[in-house]
């Protein structure tokens, strides 16, 4: 068994990434942005089952600051790096996502190098994938598409992981020496939440549980649970065709927002009561989007029905990913175990 770093341990898909290598054998070291956050970490851990005990250590390490990161890496063979801003409203300044995504990659990047680690593994997205492109897709995404970063309606969450991803690739090919890079592009996770501590990809089903929204608009979505992303991951850290490969991660066909919330009113019977159903206009959505952050972000992407493919990571790697209801059930059920539902937390 090695030594890996997972950066951002208290993130969703570093948390499980970390489950999965302790039930593997492996020796885990994890950054936070502060040490005072380890505990909660080791909770959060424990609570979905694991005994981190002396086998999961923790580094201080920023993704702005340089300093932190050759001791963060020291020893490991292997990174997965998987910490970068995904904020739940859009920035002031776009440069709040691009810098620390971009400059933090090069950092582990640097460091990993430096260190003699074997292969980085990065987490990018289907947001360096499947935007920016004129009119409506036909053909299913895959990994040899490259979200277009100047395109007038690319957001930025998506232009920042689409150049970190670019210069991820070029610094491994211009500097990286024997550094081995595999990447893979998630699209919306979901799946069991660990702690109160949430990920951003999870407000989907959290805000149609809590009737937080009045109807579904036509916006259509990826979905794979944090589980699988996980294993995916594991799965590009060793195996020997995944260096200089990009891994799409989806579970199948992308799904409305109104597929959505018949899952959660099918499987979750009176538990999604709130969960609204009626298709909402476009023009609804665009006057909603004035007041709220979250509903701006999607704006561009109504009426746009896409699809992508994860054939390759099934075929190369032996991937085999749980359905997009199941993981949406599993999030559901995961908010309510922790009472995390608004309506739970008024009662």
């Amino acid at each position: 068994m090695s030594s890996v770093l997972v950066t951002g341990g208290s993130g969703f898909i570093a948390s499980h990434c970390i489950l999965q290598l302790l039930a593997a054998g492996h020796d885990v070291r994890t950054t936070v942005r502060s040490l005072g956050r380890a505990e909660q970490v080791r909770a959060a851990l424990r609570a979905a089952g694991a005994d981190p005990g002396a086998r999961l250590s923790f580094a201080a390490a920023d993704l702005t600051r340089d300093d932190g990161w050759p001791a963060a890496v020291a020893g490991c063979a292997y990174v997965l790096h998987v910490a970068s801003p995904f904020p739940p409203t859009l920035p002031r300044s776009e440069d709040e996502l691009v810098v620390p995504a971009r400059e933090g990659a090069l950092r582990v990047l640097r460091a990993a190098r430096d260190a003699g680690v074997r292969r980085v593994v990065l987490t990018s997205s289907f947001a360096a994938v499947g935007y920016g492109h004129p009119g409506v897709p036909g053909a299913p995404f895959d990994e040899t598409s490259w979200t277009v970063a100047d395109g007038a309606d690319v957001q930025p969450y998506a232009r920042s992981k689409t150049l970190a991803e670019r210069a991820a690739w070029d610094f491994v090919a211009r500097e990286g020496g024997a550094l081995e890079l595999a990447v893979v592009n998630p699209v919306v996770v979901l799946g069991p939440v660990l702690s109160a501590d949430t990920s951003t990809s999870i407000l989907v089903v959290k805000r149609l549980l809590d009737g937080d929204i009045p109807g579904c608009p036509r916006v259509w979505f990826g979905v794979v649970d944090v589980r699988d992303v996980a294993d995916l991951h594991v799965r590009c850290m060793t195996h020997p065709a995944a260096p200089g490969e990009r891994f799409l991660a989806v579970a199948g066909d992308f799904l409305s927002m109104r597929d959505f919330a018949r899952v959660l009113r099918d499987r979750l019977g009176p538990a999604a009561r709130r969960v609204p159903t009626r298709q909402l206009p476009d023009w609804l959505v665009r006057l909603a989007s004035v007041w709220d952050a979250q509903v701006k972000q999607i704006v561009p992407e109504l009426g746009r029905p896409k699809n992508a493919t994860s054939a390759k990571a099934r075929s190369v790697l032996g991937w085999s990913p749980r359905s997009a209801e199941d993981a949406i059930v599993a999030t559901a059920e995961s908010l309510a175990s922790l009472k995390l539902l608004e309506h739970q937390r008024s009662a």
